[in-house]
């Protein structure tokens, strides 16, 4: 019976996906790290088809769970952080699948599972901002959803839709370069009427619009510089290629001078005298509202989400928890 000189032991629980997880090896991991660290036995919940890690999440919080280790691709983290939004509890990602595109962009240790998992049991916390998408359907329908690192509208939800999951399983991100070869013969600009913050209405034609809570894509790409994860502002990127050469300056602006000569000074001078580029848009702000003239292919965190005709997304300051590595002790 516990005490105050004897009080409860903390609890942790697992929530994953069996498809992408070794179920053996990370309960040997969990059993080592649960015990080094003297808490009582951790809970162990499956995903399925008809529950991605909402619901189960919700019964670990119900159970008294400490932190929840979420294992699985960025559709088991999303599904969790939905569940975790707005409570105390911790999330600890354990990276599984091809993504992991909140665990890059947070710099967590990808190549250790017992490094993760002690990270949940000992880590410090994080306080991150989670993207709230609320998806018009054409029908009026309404569904709304997080996301912790991207959502996007057009070209990129185009691409996620078309690739293939098997080839995705076999060589990871690299399988959206055969995504973006099936959806080019789709490809045709959109006209987008939008609203950022209480700003006045707009409209643009772009390829794609991508909102991010973080700015790294797949393979590393840096796509916005100035986004943070705690920062309480959604950066927005629109690909909006004119001409012959509109994609090559879209590279370059993405590979070449945010990959390349931001993380430098002297590159930085290159780019402030540099032309700058009409072929991508930057925007920010706490919300975007959007719409389009027909309904188009939506994404959140590289998870189709379906056709949608409007979107309004905001941001959510410090709604999500994460366990990380606990920093150095300084003399």
């Amino acid at each position: 019976m516990a005490t105050l000189e004897n009080p409860p032991k903390r609890v942790a629980a697992v929530v994953y996906n069996p498809i992408k997880v070794d179920v053996k090896k990370l309960r040997k991991s969990v059993k080592a790290a649960e015990k080094a660290a003297g808490w009582g036995p951790t809970i162990w919940f499956e995903t399925t088809i008809e529950d991605a890690g909402q619901d189960v999440t919700g019964s670990a919080i119900r159970r008294g769970a400490d932190v929840v280790l979420a294992a699985g691709g960025d559709g088991t983290v999303r599904a969790v952080a939905e569940a975790l939004r707005d409570t105390t509890v911790p999330i600890a990602l354990l990276p599984s699948g091809t993504g992991n595109l909140l665990a890059r962009n947070l710099d967590l240790p990808l190549s250790s599972m017992d490094d993760s998992v002690a990270t949940a049991f000992t880590g410090d916390e994080r306080a991150i901002d989670l993207g709230i998408a609320e998806i018009v359907r054409d029908d009026n329908d309404t569904e709304e959803h997080v996301f912790l690192v991207m959502a996007g509208l057009g070209l990129d939800a185009k691409m996620i839709k078309n690739t293939n999951s098997k080839l995705k399983a076999a060589v990871g991100w690299l399988a959206y370069v055969d995504g973006i070869a099936r959806s080019l013969p789709e490809l045709k600009p959109i006209r987008l009427h939008y609203k950022v913050d209480n700003g006045a209405m707009r409209s643009m034609s772009v390829h794609t619009i991508i909102i991010g809570n973080c700015g790294v894509l797949p393979g590393g790409l840096l796509l916005m510089p100035r986004a943070k994860p705690d920062d309480g502002i959604l950066d927005i990127a629109a690909l909006r290629p004119r001409g012959p050469f509109g994609w090559a300056k879209v590279w370059r602006k993405v590979a070449w001078e945010n990959g390349v000569l931001r993380k430098s000074v002297l590159g930085r001078k290159i780019i402030d005298l540099t032309k700058d580029v009409r072929d991508v848009t930057y925007l920010r702000g706490k919300s975007i509202a959007m719409s389009v003239d027909a309904p188009h292919e939506f994404q959140l965190d590289g998870d189709q989400f379906g056709e949608a005709r409007a979107v309004h997304v905001w941001v959510d300051p410090g709604a999500l928890t994460v366990k990380v590595p606990r920093a150095p002790l300084h003399p």
